[in-house]
């Protein structure tokens, strides 16, 4: 029943033992009584990875990680619960420890419910089986008799749109078809609990605008969903509530509006600049790497708020690793409702449909002053490779600069103090003509 306790977390904590480097021996008389003690020192490390006395000590290095502290909230029956944070906060950690999949290493969890979870691409799927024989094993983990399941079954093919390939071994299926069926699967087969990850942003936007659809329809029947998005539209379209996770921690917990305000706008959420010193923890593939993302002032230097009347460059650099690719860089800009605003692509004739050789690129484009609505604008930033249309990297919503509004000459409002509306605000030229005669 509604208002009823369906989840229940308090003061959870999660804790990993991190590998650290081994320091290599400098004789072979050090290396022979290492291999000769392996056995004993390999059996202390594998314990060690699930036991955490040193900790209870006091021990605070840098081999341990709390993925999460002193967790609490509860989730009434019915309620469509958002959880919002930057990548590392947490999230999927306390999907996974709600969803059973790992325990807690501190406090306790109370579920009321059977629950369905959609963490990754074919969560609960068996690669050697197909897909109509994963449909039933999912039942069967649900606790559904065949009969239940027979019921939802035609639903739940036409829902994925994979009814060609129904009896094929879902190894066989690309990413976006495992993702359709696994969610059509978790969410027609009733649970009371349902808990999906960001996995959603695999399927194409059709299919995603149908899971939006589908999980408001879940949430009206009166069961309970937990909802992990980057998508901050559909964090405040879904949810009834929400929380705020920060390293491991519950930072705010409140209305959608008001977490997502909360993160899009402060330093939880996302800086003006982002730089990757070392090549190998840069974002990309094979092809491509993202080096460094930033906002710049004409004058070239990085900034983290701007002027409404003053042009601004959005900067991206990055490596190209295997040269002769037609690459095409893209850049998204959101305001701070999570509303696309609109989106650019690299055109610069120099490098248009031309392979690239291997090298550092460094893509400018400029927003004109007074185009953009005061407040809060995010940026996502993308290399394609023209050849296979493959993304090279893609990163979401990673940088964002504040846009002041100063009334006065020069801006859109002139000395005007009411509030201006949409998502756009560009100073554009009026004509009045006048005509006493017609009066």
């Amino acid at each position: 029943m509604s208002g009823e306790l369906a989840i229940q977390v308090k003061e959870v904590g999660k804790l990993y033992r991190i590998g650290m480097k081994e320091d290599a021996e400098e004789t072979l008389t050090q290396a022979l009584l290492k291999a000769m003690l392996s056995p004993i020192s390999n059996f202390r490390k594998y314990r060690s990875l699930y036991r955490f006395d040193d900790v209870e000590n006091g021990n605070t290095g840098t081999d341990v990680l709390w993925a999460l502290r002193d967790v609490s909230f509860e989730v009434k029956t019915g309620e469509v619960l958002g959880i919002v944070g930057r990548n590392g906060a947490g999230k999927s950690t306390l999907l996974k420890i709600l969803s059973r999949i790992t325990p807690p290493s501190r406090g306790q969890v109370e579920i009321h419910g059977r629950v369905s979870s959609l963490l990754e691409v074919g969560t609960g799927f068996h690669r050697e089986l197909t897909g109509r024989d994963n449909i039933y094993l999912n039942g069967t983990i649900l606790g559904m008799r065949k009969k239940e399941v027979d019921r939802k079954f035609d639903e739940i093919v036409e829902f994925s749109g994979v009814e060609k390939f129904l009896d094929t071994p879902v190894k066989r299926y690309s990413s976006g078809m495992s993702v359709r069926l696994a969610f059509s699967v978790a969410a027609h087969l009733e649970p009371e609990i349902l808990v999906v990850d960001e996995v959603l942003a695999v399927g194409d936007a059709a299919f995603q605008k149908k899971c939006i659809n589908k999980m408001q329809d879940v949430g009206k029947s009166g069961r309970t969903i937990l909802f992990v998005s980057h998508n901050m539209p559909a964090i405040k379209m879904l949810c009834t509530r929400a929380i705020l996770l920060n390293e491991g921690k519950l930072v705010s917990n409140g209305t959608p509006h008001d977490i997502v305000s909360t993160y899009m706008t402060s330093d939880i959420g996302v800086q003006p600049a982002r730089e990757w010193r070392d090549q190998a923890d840069a974002p990309g593939l094979d092809v491509a790497r993202l080096r460094a993302i930033r906002f710049v002032s004409r004058s070239g230097n990085a900034i983290g708020h701007t002027d409404i009347r003053e042009n601004f460059g959005i900067q991206m650099e990055y490596d190209v690793l295997t040269g002769g690719h037609i690459l095409l860089p893209h850049l998204y800009i959101y305001d701070d409702e999570g509303l696309l605003l609109f989106g650019t692509l690299d055109q610069d004739p120099e490098w248009w449909r031309r392979p690239r050789p291997e090298g550092r690129y460094t893509s400018t484009v400029w927003i004109p002053g007074n185009y953009l609505q005061a407040g809060m604008i995010f940026v996502s930033c993308a290399v394609l490779s023209r050849s296979n249309d493959k993304s090279q990297f893609y990163e979401k919503q990673i940088i964002g600069l504040s846009i002041l509004d100063n009334m006065g000459e020069g801006t859109a409002r002139g000395d005007w103090g009411g509030q201006m509306l949409g998502a756009v605000r560009p100073a554009l030229n009026w004509e009045t003509k006048y005509n006493p005669s017609k009066a």
